[in-house]
């Protein structure tokens, strides 16, 4: 049996609300500070590595499970940067590897919160099969 902060919807959404904003303020240090790329602009480079977590932030940080739900669309773009800097840039493998611990925590807890939120709020996603019920039950009558 888990214990019951694990089918927590709001352990999850403090685990996001840690990680993710966590992760934007990292990306912004690592990029502009702790390793400026030496060939681009740092505003180029901040605007390409920040941008995209932006668009979820609103969503996060007000608590739509929806928007927690897609937002791992973009974190996974963060997880395989990671995972591709800490096996091609030795000396980027310690910021490499808190990308990763900050992108994994903000994959888990959205994930998570989105599926118990929606639960407790009675969301879910149509399967093919019921629409097909629908459908066929409409045309019958």
């Amino acid at each position: 049996m888990k214990p019951a902060w694990l089918t927590s919807a709001a352990f999850y959404r403090k685990l996001t609300l840690v990680c993710y904003p966590s992760l934007l303020v990292f990306v912004i240090l690592w990029h502009a500070l702790l390793a400026p790329n030496e060939f681009l602009s740092t505003w180029l480079v901040l605007a390409i590595w920040v941008t995209p977590l932006l668009f979820p932030l609103k969503g996060i940080l007000q608590g739509n499970p929806y928007t927690h739900a897609w937002s791992n669309f973009i974190l996974i773009f963060y997880f395989l940067h990671s995972l591709t800097t800490l096996y091609t840039h030795p000396d980027e493998r310690l910021w490499a590897a808190i990308e990763l611990l900050l992108t994994t925590g903000a994959f888990i807890g959205a994930t998570y919160y989105a599926r118990y939120r929606g639960r407790e709020l009675g969301l879910g996603i149509k399967r093919k099969k019921d629409e097909a019920v629908v459908t066929n039950a409409g045309k019958r009558g």
